[in-house]
């Protein structure tokens, strides 16, 4: 990418260069979309999450205010998970622990490398044809690891950069990615760096607004150097 990429927006729709962000409802956006070669997502868990449960357990720093939400007050129901995970022809699903999925031989795990209360690792469900991998990454309460410019926390779920890098790599380097649940545009961000297309959905205004801005920022920064992106056989199986 050698110039910067045009943006063009409606009321519902941004294009930043090779990403499309959709506000709205993934249930409503999703069947108007092509198949995509992978929906890299990590949807609400229904663990009911809020303003009050997302800082330390502990007490050791103040719960950042989120704002009043209730989005993780339910899962998604087993319909819309299955539309997800058809969307495209890999899928990497965070919280799949939590739904009814089916047999896997590769789960990708986040290992936080936590001390505290919180949970010692995150999961996520695949249909890659792989064995089961560990990532480590420091993410225990205050003390993250690479938490640069763009990287930091504005959403209470949200997940590190370099996490969703891993698992789009660990996904052989699809050339165009899916994120029905964006949030704040973290995959959306991950995917740009790694010189892939997007497609990311979000419901929530507040949070499209700053996965646009994100997404845009990494626009920016890929198009002062772009490194090569690794090709997919190096990651160990062929698309």
């Amino acid at each position: 990418m050698s110039e910067m990429a045009e943006i063009v927006r409606s009321s519902t729709k941004v294009a930043i260069g090779d990403a499309v962000l959709y506000l709205g409802d993934c249930r409503d956006i999703l069947p108007t979309l092509p198949r995509v070669d992978a929906v890299i997502t990590d949807p609400p868990y229904g663990i009911g999450e809020n303003s009050k449960k997302v800082g330390s357990r502990q007490n050791a720093a103040a719960v950042t205010d989120y704002g009043v939400f209730n989005w993780d007050k339910d899962p998604i129901d087993h319909d819309l998970l299955q539309a997800v995970i058809a969307a495209g022809k890999h899928a990497v699903v965070f919280g799949g622990n939590y739904y009814p999925m089916p047999a896997a031989s590769c789960w990708l795990i986040w290992d936080k490398q936590n001390t505290g209360d919180f949970a010692d690792c995150e999961l996520a469900w695949t249909n890659l044809p792989k064995a089961v991998r560990i990532f480590r990454h420091l993410w225990n309460g205050m003390i993250r690891a690479g938490e640069e410019k763009g990287q930091q926390r504005v959403h209470p779920t949200q997940k590190p950069i370099a996490v969703m890098q891993w698992c789009i790599e660990q996904a052989g380097m699809p050339e165009t990615i899916l994120d029905p649940f964006m949030g704040s545009g973290t995959t959306g961000v991950a995917a740009v760096r790694l010189g892939r297309k997007f497609i990311g959905i979000e419901r929530e205004p507040k949070y499209f607004e700053i996965a646009v801005r994100r997404i845009e920022d990494a626009q920016r920064q890929e198009s002062l150097f772009e490194p090569e992106a690794p090709k997919a056989e190096q990651m160990g199986f062929e698309l």
